[in-house]
């Protein structure tokens, strides 16, 4: 039972006690699991426009004259702090700080160090120590390496440990060093900007990280809107508070802290389909704040976002044609067949039985509804056991196979046929999306209405020494986009160069030492 002050806790969190009361009946129901169908593949889901560049050439060519009377905007994930980032780094400072002499470092630490003087923030990390006095070449020398991390990660030095990702320095053009965020930047003056010559682009950060951002963006935007020609318009937002979660106990009772106040945490990416739902364009691009690259390796980038795009116009004209003419009650048999046809040649979609014996009214009723939803093109790369989601058909709750990107941990492992199904699959899911959110009407779409809520995650957690259970809100690329009309392409992994940890840093695509001749 909820108490007065509990309900008063509740309401500041703008969570109604109906949701307080669903979200302990989903801990109490338990993991729903996806039920996969197959994996997605070439001509079976995926259009695999990567082993032809040439026809993305063609595609292409007339990108601007597309993007004509189109408003843009590239969405930007960006709350992460960088905590994961350097995760194996804080558990060596943890182990130094209690024993100088230990030696005992992971792999990814000893090529931290080996490399640390090719890390875009090696000279900011130099004169923080200078400031001590400390000279980093002799620490490194003497393998004195307490001081560097203490420097890197705390408050004693650069703070990095709580900074988010996206003001972190990622690359070094020779002396000039570019964030995360700045790198979206460039990359946007490329297929974001509009006939007008703006480039808008919307970064959703965490509360306590806004004002760093827009201090950033005060200090670097002017230099890039010079050197480009253009004009950002720039915009942030953060997680609502509706969109936390109360945790719970292992029994499924609403867990409290020693102060006995109720326990709440953020409900995960998923939460952003309120952000999309809050911004004013026709196209949102999506992509993560650390899935960038160098300049000279992001012409491919730029080609397929691109690509994305083209096609996303393609099918928005196509699917408004159809909504517009049964919108006019112009449709005959023969129309119905070429909405059929597009369908099952573009969406992949096979009508069943039930459906082709509706009366004409009915099979127009029934494409009518399928048609006049939110659209998303997603880019998905060759799988490459990276950890995360990929493309697959699963039965939705019309019991048709729907397109769906799918997270391994809403995966049954216990099943054999699953685990098959997993295991044949070829593509995983970059988040690279572009997404047309207006209807035929010019409408804006309520997101939220479209979101699979059964497609929820909980994991266990730990507050204070107790362990507890934490909902996660279906995924932004996962059940949040469950009934969306979906299409998949494959992209070049080249245009997925994700900064997970900080030795990712040193791979080829963000050292630009590498360069190719």
């Amino acid at each position: 039972m909820l108490s007065t002050l509990d309900l008063a806790q509740i309401e500041r969190h703008e969570i109604s006690p109906e949701i307080a009361q669903r979200q302990q009946n989903i801990v109490q129901q338990g993991k729903m699991n996806v039920k996969m169908v197959r994996p997605a593949l070439n001509a079976d889901g995926v259009f695999p426009f990567d082993a032809d560049r040439q026809i993305v050439k063609d595609i292409i060519i007339n990108y601007k004259e597309r993007m004509a009377g189109q408003k843009i905007v590239k969405f930007v994930p960006s709350s992460g702090a960088a905590t994961r980032m350097f995760k194996d780094l804080f558990v060596a400072m943890e182990k130094l700080i209690k024993n100088a002499n230990f030696k005992d470092f992971s792999d990814s630490v000893v090529v931290f160090f080996e490399k640390l003087p090719k890390f875009a923030f090696f000279e900011i990390l130099k004169d923080s120590l200078n400031k001590e006095n400390l000279d980093i070449e002799k620490l490194l020398s003497d393998k004195n390496y307490l001081p560097i991390l203490q420097h890197l990660l705390t408050e004693k030095g650069l703070d990095y440990g709580k900074s988010p990702k996206g003001l972190l320095p990622f690359h070094n053009y020779f002396g000039k060093m570019r964030t995360a965020l700045e790198e979206h930047l460039v990359e946007s003056a490329d297929y974001i900007v509009d006939s007008d010559n703006v480039a808008r682009l919307h970064f959703t950060v965490s509360a306590e990280h806004l004002e760093a951002f827009k201090s950033h963006c005060r200090q670097v935007v002017p230099h890039y809107e010079k050197l480009f020609k253009l004009t950002y318009e720039i915009d942030f937002s953060t997680q609502n508070n509706f969109t936390d979660t109360l945790a719970f106990t292992t029994d499924n009772e609403p867990f409290r802290d020693k102060k006995g106040n109720l326990v709440f945490r953020p409900g995960g990416h998923g939460s952003l389909i309120e952000n999309l739902n809050n911004i004013d364009a026709d196209i949102v691009v999506i992509k993560n704040i650390d899935n960038v690259t160098l300049d000279i390796y992001r012409s491919e980038t730029i080609d397929f976002k691109r690509l994305l795009v083209c096609f996303l116009i393609c099918l928005q004209k196509r699917v408004f044609e159809y909504l517009n003419m049964f919108d006019t009650q112009s449709y005959s048999a023969e129309n119905i067949e070429k909405v059929e046809i597009f369908l099952q040649k573009i969406l992949f979609i096979r009508l069943d039985n039930a459906y082709l014996e509706l009366s004409l009214q009915g099979k127009q009723e029934y494409l009518y509804r399928f048609l006049n939803r939110p659209m998303r093109v997603c880019g998905v790369v060759l799988q490459e056991n990276e950890p995360g989601g990929g493309p697959f058909w699963v039965k939705n709750e019309n019991k048709m196979d729907s397109l769906q990107i799918v997270e391994t941990s809403e995966i049954d492992i216990s099943d054999p046929e699953q685990v098959k199904i997993l295991e044949n699959s070829q593509y995983f899911n970059p988040v690279d999306v572009a997404c047309y959110l207006k209807n035929y009407r010019g409408e804006q779409f309520n997101l939220p209405d479209y979101v699979d809520y059964n497609r929820y995650f909980i994991s266990e957690k730990s507050h204070e020494g107790k362990t507890l259970k934490a909902i996660e809100n279906p995924g932004l690329w996962n059940g949040a986009m469950s009934d969306w009309i979906t299409v998949f392409i494959s992209v070049p992994l080249t245009t997925f160069t994700p900064v997970k940890t900080v030795t990712d840093l040193l791979r080829s695509e963000h050292l630009i030492e590498f360069r190719k001749s």
